[in-house]
């Protein structure tokens, strides 16, 4: 299944160019022509003469048009084949990509917030392994290895409530006793109320990532309007000492990532709340500067700003989107117009978006945008760019109606280079990856 999603139909023509006979006097092979004016030759040097130009002008035109193809389409939209890994996941909230035991395979974490455990399940049988047990309302972990012996430790965000008054927002760390498919060793590090986000992050550059914690709201807040300031904090492996990012913030803090904005080196971290989409960079004094990026959605207070944020790449241009607002029904595409970011909304349909991704799925170095809801329709979709304005992207259904898709991840998990894609879902309590299959051969 295929649609369209376009808001205008400003088209590339990629024909708008000079043609062979508009050359300027400058060009070769007007030279050569008054060369060949000049010069005494017979009838049958004048017609190879003639026959020269003609294919010297054929050839700058070919290169040409080699020279302005547009970007976009290179290569047909990936297909993939749909693996149900596991069900009965009540409240699936998160599924996260990490080596868990070591051994060079991608496994998958899963978080389920209606479940007391947190599980893991073993590439390639998907053998189902219990991290922690006895624990409430998971919503959130982030998988680093902090120490160098191959098997990470896990951040979790637990006993979680959106009402800022019932959630004491622990956050722990998990840590393997030798044997990762046995239950690991859990320690408390803070307790901060509706600790909502993790994410691990090289602020420095130097390879030692900090903890990054982004609670949904402030301690203060109340419903539905989540007036008040939220604080993004972060934390020192070793240290565990609460240090504070920014109080900046305002409302509902929903997206957070890592992206090398700036440099290759160090990672900056950018938000999707109430106020939009924010950058904060960590800079030479040592201070945080953030900066503003998009105020997303333009609709009052509590139905603007934006809910989730991912960066991406098409070419060597790079791109940010989001869905807004809050749960909202737009994919967004934000794309570099002179010094602003140009806002397209590619997609109204979703209902409670909750999964934003990018990646390039068929490698033709183009990210397409990965999006899914949990709402009433339950699918995920995939957007491929289908011009070079950025105005027209069409829409492939990944899943239609078969995942409540609250968290989706990225990678290549059965190695074969491409990437695949694993979503688990909220009302659905299933967990899916989908094989992204070999492109197929044409036939004569």
């Amino acid at each position: 299944m295929k649609n369209m999603v376009e808001h205008r139909t400003d088209n590339y023509r990629a024909t708008d160019r000079l043609s062979a006979d508009e050359v300027g006097e400058d060009h070769p092979a007007e030279h050569t022509r008054q060369g060949n004016r000049i010069a005494d030759m017979n009838s049958a040097g004048a017609k190879i003469s003639r026959l020269w130009l003609a294919g010297f002008a054929a050839c700058v035109f070919s290169l040409t048009l080699f020279a302005y193809q547009p970007f976009y389409r290179n290569a047909a939209p990936a297909t993939f084949r749909e693996h149900t890994i596991a069900a009965e996941l009540t409240g699936g909230y998160q599924v996260v990509v990490s080596d868990i035991n070591h051994d060079g395979k991608p496994d998958l974490l899963a978080v389920a917030s209606g479940l007391k455990e947190l599980i893991w399940f073993e590439n390639p049988g998907w053998q189902k392994h219990v991290l922690i047990a006895g624990i409430s309302r998971p919503i959130n972990c982030a998988a680093w290895d902090i120490d160098g012996d191959g098997v990470p430790e896990i951040a979790l965000a637990h006993e979680f409530s959106n009402v800022p008054a019932q959630s004491p927002g622990v956050v722990s760390l998990l840590k393997h006793k030798g044997d990762p498919t046995k239950p690991w060793k859990m320690t408390e590090i803070d307790r901060l109320s509706t600790s909502h986000r993790l994410r691990w992050v090289d602020i420095d550059g130097n390879g030692k990532k900090v903890l990054v914690n982004a609670p949904l709201a402030g301690a203060s807040a109340t419903l539905p309007d989540y007036k008040g300031a939220v604080p993004l904090v972060f934390y020192r492996p070793g240290v565990w000492k609460r240090e504070t990012l920014s109080e900046e913030l305002q409302g509902v803090v929903h997206g957070l990532i890592a992206s090398h904005w700036r440099t290759k080196q160090r990672e900056d971290i950018l938000t999707a709340s109430f106020l939009g989409i924010d950058l904060f960079t960590l800079e030479k004094d040592k201070r945080w500067r953030r900066t503003r990026l998009a105020n997303g959605n333009p609709e009052a207070w509590p139905k603007g700003g934006s809910s989730e944020i991912a960066v991406g790449a098409l070419g060597k241009d790079r791109f940010f989107c989001s869905i807004e607002p809050w749960h909202g029904n737009q994919v967004v595409v934000y794309r570099q117009q002179d010094k602003t970011w140009r806002r397209e909304v590619i997609d109204t349909t979703l209902n409670d978006g909750h999964v934003l991704l990018t990646a390039d799925l068929n490698n033709d170095g183009l990210d397409e945008v990965i999006a899914g809801y949990r709402g009433p329709g339950r699918s995920v979709y995939v957007y491929s760019l289908e011009d070079a304005k950025g105005t027209r992207w069409s829409r492939e259904v990944l899943d239609d109606g078969g995942i409540g898709a609250a968290g989706c991840a990225v990678a290549d998990l059965n190695g074969d280079g491409r990437l695949d894609i694993a979503c688990i879902g909220t009302a659905t309590a299933n967990l899916k990856w989908y094989e992204n299959l070999p492109p197929a051969r044409q036939t004569k």
